[in-house]
This record gives structure tokens, sequence and C-alpha cells, in this order.
């Protein structure tokens, strides 16, 4: 039996949050189903008691994040893979103001990248399988609705957010002091001392510039996602299993290729050696910082929560799931630079570190063609567009995008047919700045 067979009920886990995904696990339909046809309700998936066997999404299943289950299990992570919560801690939620205008958002026009036609924002909403849309202009919600799996009182899968949330923490270290980003990564873990990370800068790390031989070739049975994939499976290891146990272990298998600081290079695995960087600086898993530094402070309204390997190590590159408006408060609070109602979590120069972005010159060289001109640091992708806007961002149509000059903070969960976000930025990206652009031009309420 090859590798790849071997583990394929594995892959799940990590498919959370790479850009692309096995062609034999998720790929997408040729004609995909349509936002309506493949809603979940729609689906029928996982409703009775118990559910028939053609509507069950179970453990392990190598298939439960593929299109269309997909749809169902963003909603639903910890109910198939062990996770750690993100506490909210136990006092009452700060709550959001509402200053509603969905009619005219819903209405606003734009015209996709590279298209002749226009299109509503509402159209763009179905067209890119959105499962939940918030946007907050001047500290106040404008625009929230649910659809699919998602209703105001669940939670939604991250992906790749999670690693901002890895980055900001590790930046809200870095000017505290805690943590010295020209350090080698050895001299803080040196367990790390013979792998590809040992003689790379934290930096270097924070801003993916490192050179790090590790294929996500989902095609290729021998590639390194395979070996990471069996690594820090929460199931239990097969029969006759050898290699490394947990993202720890396997981070110390990682080799070199290329010269740090060369280029950006997107890969998860950094965001799983910063994950441990933190962790060994203070002491506290990423999920404990995390609730302790942000989520008891800003007003949470719900815990979140992050799945785990088999150690119970958080998957700092993926893992997290939340509700809508509590990353609409991340959202603010990143526009507030570091303060939230009226209360300062952290020192705004992390988040200008942060807006004055990562090197433009090595972020080109990834081939990110929709983000053309834009660059990343410390695990946020920044676009360097008029309004100096930035993003969270994760596979699926997940995002976090602040816009500064507008004063607008849009939050959307989704769950489209494929993993690349490069395939829905076209309808996104652009609807995005219309919005921003129509709320620009809004006068400030009078103060009582």
């Amino acid at each position: 039996m090859t590798t790849a067979r071997l583990l394929r009920p594995l892959l799940i886990v990590f498919s959370l949050i790479f850009p692309a995904v096995a062609p034999q696990f998720a790929a997408a339909q040729l004609a995909p189903l349509t936002a309506e046809a493949s809603d979940p309700g729609n689906m029928g998936w996982m409703e009775g008691f118990p559910p028939p066997p053609d509507k069950r999404i179970e453990q392990p299943d190598s298939n439960y994040f593929s299109f269309p289950k997909l749809r169902w299990t963003v909603c639903h992570l910890r109910e198939l893979l062990p996770t750690e919560q993100v506490s909210r801690g136990l006092g009452a939620p700060v709550r959001l103001e509402y200053a509603l205008d969905e009619t005219h958002i819903d209405g606003l026009r734009f015209r996709p990248t590279n298209s002749r036609r226009s299109m509503t924002f509402a159209e763009s909403l179905t067209a890119n399988y959105t499962d939940g849309m918030l946007i907050l202009h001047r500290g106040k919600i404008v625009y929230e609705r649910y659809s699919g799996c998602l209703d105001e009182a669940g939670k939604h899968g991250a992906m790749s957010m999670t690693k901002s949330m890895t980055g900001l923490l590790a930046e809200i270290l870095v000017v505290e002091g805690q943590l010295d980003d020209t350090a080698l990564v050895v001299d803080i873990i040196p367990e790390l001392a013979e792998s590809a990370f040992g003689n790379a800068t934290v930096r270097q790390v924070m801003n993916m510039t490192t050179g790090l031989a590790y294929s996500e070739d989902y095609a290729d049975p021998n590639a390194d996602i395979w070996i990471y994939s069996a690594a820090a499976s929460p199931l239990p290891k097969p029969a006759g299993y050898s290699g490394p146990n947990g993202y720890f272990e396997y981070l110390q298998t990682v080799k070199p290729e290329g010269e740090h600081g060369d280029g950006f290079h997107y890969k998860t695995v950094n965001s799983d050696a910063l994950g441990w960087i933190i962790s060994r600086v203070t002491g506290k898993s990423v999920t404990e910082l995390l609730s302790e530094r942000v989520w008891q402070r800003m007003g949470a309204e719900q815990d979140a929560y992050m799945t785990v390997d088999g150690l119970g190590t958080p998957f700092a590159g993926g893992g997290m799931s939340a509700g809508l408006r509590d990353l609409g408060r991340i959202g603010l609070l990143m526009l507030g630079e570091g303060e939230i109602n009226g209360e300062r979590l952290f020192s705004g120069e992390v988040v200008r570190n942060i807006r004055a972005g990562g090197s433009k010159e090595a972020f080109e060289k990834s081939g990110y063609t929709t983000l053309a001109g834009g660059s990343y640091k410390s695990m946020w992708w920044l676009f360097h567009n008029d309004h100096g806007a930035f993003a969270a961002r994760g596979v699926y149509g997940q995002t976090v995008y602040v816009d500064p000059t507008a004063e607008m903070v849009l939050v959307r969960f989704a769950s489209y047919p494929t993993a690349k976000n490069a395939d829905i930025d076209p309808t996104s990206l652009p609807a995005y700045e219309a919005v921003a652009d129509y709320l620009e031009t809004l006068e400030p309420e009078a103060s009582p």
C-alpha cells in the first residue's frame, strides 16, 4: 500500500489551510452546484436522528472537506476533530452598535477584474458561496448576513486567517521586547538546530521568507505534505508508523532549499514554527496567549477554538474557528491600532509595523497575480492600495479586510468550491473597494 493511500484519511486536517487540495479528495466538479443548491440545508447533511447513511459526514472520512460536503464541515470542525478552547473569559460581552445600510450596500455595482459586465454586491455574495458577511463602518455594523451552514450563534472555520492571529501575537511580543525578531530560531528553539529553520531569523519566519524544502504537491505520494499530515494528525497512527509525532517533531525534519530572505514562500510550516517560538518565549500555548491578550479583553461574545495535533498542540497555521462578529472585533482592534472599546490591548506600534508591509520585491517572486503590488508581513496581507488596506485571508474565501481610509472592517466566511482565493479575488476585491468608496462618502454622524 502506498504512503498516499495509507494516509488519505489524515490529509483533511491540512486541506483547511493549504492553497491547493488533492484532486482525488476535493476537486471541484466541472460544473459545481450553485450556492443555493449546495446549501447544507438543501443538501440535508446530518439531518435526522440518526441521519440516513447517504447524508452522513463522519470521521474518519477522507472526503468530508470536499465540495459540497465542505459547506457543512466549515461550521462543524469540532465535531470531527479534537480542539482546544480560546476562552472569552467570564465577563459580559461588549455589544456592537448597529447602523444598518444593507439595501444601499446590496445594490452597489462594481466591475469584476478583467470583466466587461458589472455585478451588484448582493450578487457577489452568491457568486462566492458566502456563509457570512459583516461590514462595520466607524465602529458600527452597517451590514450583516448569514447563509449556508452559519447563523449568528455559530462558528466557522477561519482557515489561514489563523496565521494572522499567530503573527499578531508574535508582533506584540516583538514590540514589547519579549521576542527579538533578529534572533536566530536556533537560539530560541535548540531542537531546530539541524532543521532549515535553525539559521533563519524570527522575522524571516514571521514574513515567510525562509528557504525551506517543503512540497505541497498532493499528486506526489512522496511529497512532504504526506509526512507532515501523518505527523500532525490527531487520529491514531497506523500500525508500523515510525515517523515524527506532532507538529514540533515534524518541524525538526524540514530541510533547507534556497536562501533565507530571498523571496516570499507561502508555506504553512512557518506558522507552526512561529507558534512554537511564541510558546517557548511565553511558556503558554497559542490558544492560551490569544485568549489572555485578545479574546478576553476585546469584548468577545463567543469562545473560539483551534484544532490540535495528537499531542494537544494547537494548529497555529489554520485551526481556528470563531464567530463572525468576533472576527469583526479583531478587525476593529486592528483598525484602532490596538485599542477597542476604549481600552488599549497593545501598543499602536504593533499595527503600524504590520501596515508598513514586507518586501514587495520578495512578494513579487511568489506569483500572486491577483495581489500585484502587495506584500506580506507578520502573516498579514498588505495590498498597498490607495486606502492602505490589509487583510487576514484563508482558503475557500475567508477574510478580515481592514480599510483604514474608509474606516471600514469587512469580514467574510465562505465555502467556495475550490480552495484558491485567486479564483474569487476578481469578484471579491473590487466588491470590497466599491463598499469602501461608498462608505467613505458618508458624512460622520453628529455628536449628541
